[in-house]
């Protein structure tokens, strides 16, 4: 164990460090991978209510600290499912996760073509996309996503990004089904690496939420160093999505600023090195945004960048944000750098906008109220 785990909330120990515990009050070492399951696959919280595990263990976890780390403020639902959930923390802080029904045109990320549902009954069953945040804002400021507007606050800790999974599964109707995980909500996930990797082992531990590595999707701005460590631990088993957004340098710093610190090229080297299983694609990420980044000359720019890369773009037109004059690409234009990409033989998605009337779509998690976030916006000058 790298760290005691009592200098961490106890919803991001790992079984081994549950078995230590029960060790340490002189308890068998399976109470402490019944705690584990409670917890995880069971998403029970509340020590109280772990009726297999006797009144003095119950009452010493709750001395522990074992308890829900966040509350529920509010739930949104869209008009097609999607809902958005509003978090309190322990700390104040805020943060917003988003439960996305599935279907086949509307999938975020590139499926996975060895990812076969053998069980007939689970196949029948309507499938979810979990999309959840890694940090109370985010440092990356993108001028055209509402999450860096009001800065860094703080990183979320890893039982901090569990919780969000253990709340989202209490939010699923009947025969909806937790499929995938996608680490695109509020903040970026490679900006405090050490507690987002060890969210994701815990989200794939088999006995807890079991979640597999090809059902994980982390999404990233390009922080290089970030894409390296990932690579390195997860040994390219995790799907990788990079917010390009741009077809050159020039553009991308004025839209993205980490560009300036880690170029177009920076990221691609990086790409060309990531351990990607056969028949896996990363996903470029890239927001169409009217008269800046939408022009089939960039498209051809586009294609022309990822030559030779294992990828497909996901093509997002960009959801309205208070204080932004950016406006999203007509249909037009974005059909347009579609069927360029197309023709230059580059796998292309248009993302199909979810929840956007709740302010859940790409883009659009705040830390304001939902109403607040959506207006019409005016034209870019200058850019």
């Amino acid at each position: 164990m790298s760290n005691p785990p009592d200098v961490r909330h106890p919803l991001s120990w790992q079984p081994e460090e549950w078995a230590a515990y029960a060790q340490s009050i002189g308890e068998p070492t399976f109470r402490g991978a019944q705690i584990f399951r409670w917890l995880h696959h069971q998403g029970v919280t509340e020590p109280a209510q772990m009726t297999n595990l006797k009144l003095s263990l119950r009452e010493g976890l709750s001395a522990l600290g074992v308890g829900d780390p966040l509350r529920v403020v509010e739930c949104r639902r869209a008009a097609d499912g999607t809902r958005k959930i509003l978090c309190e923390l322990s700390s104040g802080d805020r943060i917003e996760c988003v439960v996305i029904p599935m279907t086949r045109d509307t999938e975020m990320v590139d499926p996975d073509p060895e990812d076969v549902d053998d069980e007939p009954a689970v196949a029948t069953r309507q499938r979810v996309t979990l999309c959840i945040s890694t940090q109370v804002g985010c440092a990356m400021g993108c001028v055209f996503c509402a999450s860096g507007k009001s800065g860094l606050r703080r990183g979320l800790k890893a039982h901090e990004i569990i919780a969000q999974v253990l709340t989202a599964k209490r939010h699923l109707e009947p025969n909806e089904w937790l499929r995938n995980i996608v680490f695109m909500g509020m903040g970026e996930p490679l900006h405090h690496y050490d507690e987002t990797a060890l969210a994701i082992r815990l989200i794939m531990n088999p006995e807890g939420i079991a979640i597999g590595p090809r059902r994980i999707t982390v999404s990233t701005v390009g922080l290089v160093p970030g894409i390296k460590k990932l690579a390195h631990d997860f040994q390219g088993k995790l799907g990788l999505a990079i917010s390009l957004h741009a077809p050159n340098d020039e553009i991308r710093s004025k839209i993205v600023p980490m560009n300036e610190r880690y170029s177009i090229d920076d990221i691609l080297a990086a790409l060309r090195a990531y351990p990607l299983p056969k028949r896996r694609r990363i996903t470029i990420e890239y927001t169409l945004i009217q008269g800046v980044n939408d022009s089939p000359e960039h498209a051809q720019q586009l294609a022309r960048l990822l030559r030779g890369l294992r990828v497909k773009v996901n093509l997002i037109p960009m959801n309205s944000i208070i204080d932004s004059t950016l406006t999203a690409s007509s249909v037009e234009r974005v059909d347009r750098f579609a069927q360029v990409l197309s023709d230059a033989r580059v796998s292309c998605s248009q993302r199909k906008r979810r929840g956007d009337d709740v302010a859940a779509a790409c883009g659009q998690l705040a830390l304001a109220p939902a109403s607040s976030l959506v207006r019409a916006p005016q034209p870019l000058r200058g850019l």
